[in-house]
């Protein structure tokens, strides 16, 4: 059994359920069900949570990680005795993840995660992005634990697929959020960004975190998702006007020199006044290499410098 805290000051249940990645219902319910919740059970006093109360919630999440079903769980770690753990399916897995060096939200968030349990990331997703915003979210947060399950995922045959669809999903659900709670920022005068991913391209989280900062920044966009068709994109381009178009490409199979090409030459506008759309390619399929998709084409590097590039360019 992992080791209990032996000092430190008592917890409230909230606090709990942000350090471990649990909901607060989650919580309350083991102690209803499995008697594994805080001693302190003054009459008209707030559940406390000591340092080896939290040690043994702990203990049970990490059984429960692992596969042991929740009733036995909660009994190893009450009686801090043994268990045998489920078999392991093809692949063997350890039921840990490689995090390394993160933030405390990004550990709760991928347990929860583990466990599928829904509620208590959707929990740790509301509480990251009110702390400290879609940038951060993002970068030291969700793509971390998004990262570390798909690895698990890579390694261990077919587990562990449900957990990243499952995280993935929430992970959307939250920076899609960004639009309702802010509204729809004013066009600039030149016309908002259009973002999409390339035809073959299916990984839309990276750009929908782009969008979500962004918003936040007050820069109006369009944002395409998954696999625009180039003639279905090109055709965009010229009903929007936008001032940039960024291109995003996760595999360098899709990532395609012939599409920059035929957005870089697209145009509006009445005779003699046409205007063409700046191009920026964003996401690891495309080539570090300066020059190499034509005069004016910028490739965008991480969340935080793509976002201040375009804002410097481009924002609202």
């Amino acid at each position: 059994m992992t080791a209990a805290p032996t000092s430190g000051t008592a917890l409230t249940t909230g606090t709990v359920a942000r350090k471990l990645g649990v909901a607060p219902t989650t919580l309350r319910s083991w102690e209803r069900r499995y008697g594994i919740g805080p001693a302190d059970r003054e009459q008209g006093r707030h559940r406390r949570w000591s340092p080896a109360d939290v040690g043994r919630v702990e203990e049970m999440c990490r059984l429960t990680a692992l596969g042991v079903p929740p009733a036995e769980a909660a009994r190893a770690a009450l009686q801090e005795s043994p268990v045998t753990l489920p078999r392991q399916r093809r692949g063997g897995d350890s039921g840990n993840l490689s995090l390394g060096n993160v933030r405390q939200e990004c550990r709760g968030l991928a347990r929860a995660a583990v466990r599928l349990d829904a509620p208590a990331v959707e929990t740790q997703l509301t509480t990251t992005v009110g702390e400290y915003g879609y940038t951060t979210g993002w970068e030291e947060v969700m793509a971390p634990a998004l990262h570390a399950i798909g690895r698990k995922w890579a390694s261990s045959g077919e587990r562990y697929v449900e957990v990243e669809h499952l995280l993935s999903w929430h992970v959307s659900s939250s920076l899609r959020l960004a639009r309702n709670m802010r509204g729809t920022p004013a066009s600039t005068p030149s016309g908002p960004v259009l973002l999409t991913c390339v035809p073959g391209e299916q990984h839309t989280l990276p750009l929908e975190a782009l969008v979500a900062v962004l918003g936040e920044r007050g820069v109006a966009t369009r944002m395409f998702g998954a696999a625009l068709p180039a003639e279905a994109l090109y055709e965009a381009v010229r009903r929007i006007g936008p001032s940039a178009v960024v291109l995003w490409a996760h595999s360098r199979n899709t990532a395609d020199r012939a599409l920059v090409r035929l957005i870089t030459e697209a145009e509006w506008g009445v005779r003699g006044a046409r205007t063409h759309p700046a191009v920026l390619v964003a996401g690891p399929g495309w080539s570090p290499a300066a020059g190499t998709y034509g005069p004016g084409v910028e490739r965008l590097t991480g969340l935080r410098t793509a976002a201040d590039r375009i804002e410097s360019l481009f924002g609202g």
